[in-house]
């Protein structure tokens, strides 16, 4: 594994939303309610980019098919055709002043 340097704590702030490649990772950093997170940046369902999806509590809302997943842990909570996989959430790792992943 391997850490990969995402963006430094100063920069992040309620509503802070960026994608991320790494290699084959699409990855999404948000923070809500001062608490960081880091998921895919694809919707699991038809691998719609979840960069404009809608934020409520701490559900995220694709925006094509309107399937909801629970933040912290990817869990798939509705769905309005077949269901999918959950997505996939990934641990940050906080070192120094910057928040990053390894992978």
């Amino acid at each position: 594994m391997r850490y990969y340097t995402l963006e430094k704590r100063i920069n992040l702030y309620d509503g802070y939303r960026k994608v991320f490649k790494i290699d084959q990772h699409h990855l999404m950093l948000l923070q809500i309610e001062g608490e960081r997170y880091l998921v895919e940046s694809f919707c699991p369902h038809r691998a719609f980019p979840l960069s404009t999806s809608d934020v409520f509590g701490l559900k995220l809302v694709c925006p094509k098919h309107r399937y909801e997943f629970e933040i912290a842990t990817g869990e798939l909570v509705k769905c309005t055709d077949e269901p999918c996989r959950n997505l996939k959430v990934y641990p940050l790792v906080e070192e120094d002043r910057e928040v990053g992943v390894s992978l």
